[in-house]
Parts: structure tokens; C-alpha cells; sequence
């Protein structure tokens, strides 16, 4: 039983890595050349990592996570806590750790884990056919590839969704502009152990410890969509948009170096129910594109392609029924996470003004449990418990 896999990214190297697991033969097809991950870090938190566990990549991921111990929220413009609280109830509670990690990093592990000589780049796909026999791709280089089942895990533009859906989908841009990169700890701007983010007028300033004595930071600003700014004028600009914030604040815009700084519009999709066409299946952001502002979207992906493998490996009635098992299990769960992450993103950005006050008010008193009980729920809606 052979898989052909669209997509080399965090979904793609799960749903290989989960379906060789289970038996599967697998090729996966990656349309550009050379991988460069989007952003420069991200959070995996423990349902995730969970997921990594099952693959068999639990003490890779401890390697390269951070120590993310802490949690704080504090005032844009003194540099106060608002709120400062301990992560270990939520280890506690759901059996694992967070490991914020340096996205190309992991994606490194992912495939080195599968085997990088396995994998076809340069193969983007311009059409998909399928019949009771197997699925076919054609290529825009003119070669083909064929297989019992299709996982289009080819990302937020992908390609195979506008097939299974048989129409296409239109990103919806969030509001806000996100830079984000990596930098050396500086513990005169925030402790090494900490997730710490300075909150006001709607924007924010975060940073997460990973690996290699480095924070993975990131600038949120609510902007109009299609703003021309380039590298050239990046430091300016957060020193513009950032203007009466805190000192460590002004530190940390002049510690980023702006060629290795990411400037992503951050948009999320409308969620959809259907996943699957016949024997082709939508997988991560080709099937639910969301905001990072609960730090799911990679997570979500990885939770998919164990729910997958293992959809497929304990079902006998064929692969159109396991598919769509497969799709009635996740397709709630992800509509959930996207809605989640859009409703957290309003707040943060201050659709509403006065929401975002009154959020601001609340972290002054809060001592950790109504955060961590949210984080739980998400957590612990996982596959994996």
C-alpha cells in the first residue's frame, strides 16, 4: 500500500513519518527546490510533542526545546509584570512539557528522520486523478507519480485543495502584521527560563526561549494589509510602531538583525468540513489554515498525521472509508483550534477596544489558573490525551 505525500513541511514529514510507522509505503514530492521554513521558530506545545513521542523523535525534541518554564505578561509602557506564573501545573496536568523550537530545526529533524534522499524536490503538482484503483499527479516538470492514496499536506496555498473541494478558497487576511526571528538571550530584557510578552494599544512583544542560548522573538502590529516595507526599513519601523514602550522593549528592536527578521501579513481560512475526495485527504493548513495566536498550527498537523496513520493501519473496509474516518475525527477538532486562535487574535489585536481593556484588566489580577486551564483544554483535546 503505497502513499504519495504533497508536501515536505512539519504535516507532510509527520504523515511520512506516522504512515512508515504503520507499514505504509511512502514517497513524498516537495514543489520548491530547497526547504526555507516559514518564521523562524516555533511552539510545540504537549500534545505536540506527544505526537513526536509517538514517532519516536521524543528525546530530539527535548534537545532542541527550550526551557520554557515561566509565563509572564507585562505592561507595554513600564515594563511591569502583570501577571508572572509557573508552567509546571500544566506539565503536571497533561503529562508533558512545551518545547518552543527553532522551526528550521525541527524541520531538519523531521526529515533527516525520514531520509532526505527520499524525498522528490522540485515537483510542484498542476493535476490529481483517481479512480477505484489509485490516484495519479502530474507535475509541472512532466513527470507523474501514481499510488493507492493522495495526502495534500501542501500548505496554506496548496494546490490539491481547490481538487477536493472542487472550488477555491480565499485566505482571510487577520488584521496584523507579525515580524518575528531569533536573537541571543539577554537577561537585562527578560529571563532565559520565560515566555515573557509586553501587552498594550493592541499590540504585542514576545519572547520564547529555545535552544542554543537564543529567544525566539516575534512584533505584533494591527495594520492595513499590503503596507510596502521591506528589511530596509524594519528596525525604523518597530521603533515607530513600538514608541513609548518599555526599555527592554527598545533593547530587543536593536538586538534583531533585519536580514535574518520575517515580515508575515497573518491570515487564517474559513473553516471547512470536508477533507477528503475518494482516496485524496487535506492534511494541515491545506485543510485548516489558522493564526498562530495559540501557538496550534504546527501542533494540529502533527496530530493529524497520527490520526491518519493510525485511521488507516486499524481499519479494514478500504481507504475512501478510512479517509473519511479519518476526516469525521479531525474536522471538528480543527475547526475548534482555528476558531479558538481567531477569537484569542481579536482580543490581542484589539478588534474591539474595549475587549482588549478589559483583557488587560484581568491579567493585573491573574494568577495563572484561568490561562492554564485554557491552554489544558487545547491541549488535552489532543489524539493523545
Amino acid at each position: 500500500m503505497k502513499a504519495l505525500i504533497i508536501g515536505a513541511g512539519i504535516g507532510g514529514m509527520s504523515t511520512a513519518l506516522a504512515l512508515t510507522r504503520c507499514g505504509f509505503d511512502t514517497e513524498v514530492f516537495e514543489a520548491v527546490k530547497e526547504i526555507k521554513p516559514v518564521g523562524a521558530a516555533i511552539s510545540i506545545w504537549p500534545n505536540g510533542v506527544k505526537c513526536l513521542n509517538y514517532l519516536g523523535l521524543g528525546e530530539q525534541i527535548k534537545a532542541l526545546g527550550g526551557n520554557m518554564a515561566w509565563m509572564a505578561y507585562r505592561d507595554f509602557n513600564h515594563g511591569n509584570d502583570l501577571t508572572r506564573f509557573s508552567l509546571a501545573p500544566l506539565v503536571a496536568r497533561v503529562g508533558e512539557y512545551p518545547y518552543p523550537v527553532a522551526r528550521a530545526e525541527l524541520q531538519g529533524m523531521l526529515i533527516n528522520s525520514y531520509g532526505a534522499e527520499k524525498i522528490a524536490f522540485g515537483k510542484r503538482v498542476c493535476a490529481v486523478q483517481q479512480d477505484d484503483n489509485g490516484v495519479s499527479v502530474q507535475f509541472d516538470d512532466g513527470t507523474t507519480a501514481s499510488g493507492d492514496f493522495l495526502i495534500a499536506a501542501d500548505g496554506t496555498h496548496s494546490v490539491v485543495r481547490e481538487y477536493v473541494l472542487d472550488k477555491r478558497v480565499e485566505r482571510r487576511y487577520a488584521g496584523y502584521v507579525n515580524w518575528n526571528g531569533l536573537v541571543e538571550i539577554d537577561e537585562k530584557i527578560a529571563p532565559a527560563d520565560q515566555w515573557t510578552t509586553w501587552v498594550g494599544e493592541g499590540k504585542r512583544v514576545s519572547l520564547m526561549p529555545v535552544n542554543g542560548n537564543r529567544f525566539y522573538f516575534f512584533f505584533d502590529v494591527p495594520l492595513e494589509k499590503g503596507l510596502e516595507e521591506d528589511r530596509s526599513t524594519l528596525v525604523n519601523d518597530l521603533k515607530k510602531y513600538f514608541a513609548g514602550w518599555a526599555d527592554p522593549v527598545q533593547q530587543l528592536i536593536a538586538n534583531i538583525n533585519p536580514q535574518t527578521t520575517n515580515r508575515v501579513e497573518i491570515h487564517d481560512i474559513e473553516p471547512f468540513m470536508q477533507f477528503v475526495k475518494g482516496r485524496v485527504a487535506l492534511l494541515g493548513d491545506a485543510a485548516h489554515s489558522t493564526t498562530p495566536d495559540i501557538g496550534q498550527g504546527g501542533c494540529a498537523a502533527m496530530e493529524d498525521a497520527v490520526v491518519l496513520a493510525t485511521t488507516l493501519a486499524s481499519h479494514s473496509l478500504g481507504i475512501d472509508d478510512a479517509l473519511l474516518r479519518y476526516q469525521q475525527r479531525r474536522n471538528e477538532r480543527v475547526k475548534d483550534l482555528v476558531l479558538k486562535a481567531r477569537k484569542r487574535c481579536d482580543v490581542t489585536h484589539a478588534k474591539d477596544p474595549q475587549t482588549t481593556a478589559n483583557w488587560y484588566r484581568e491579567l493585573s489580577t491573574e494568577t495563572g489558573e484561568r490561562v492554564l486551564a485554557g491552554m489544558c483544554d487545547t491541549i488535552e483535546g489532543g489524539p493523545l490525551g
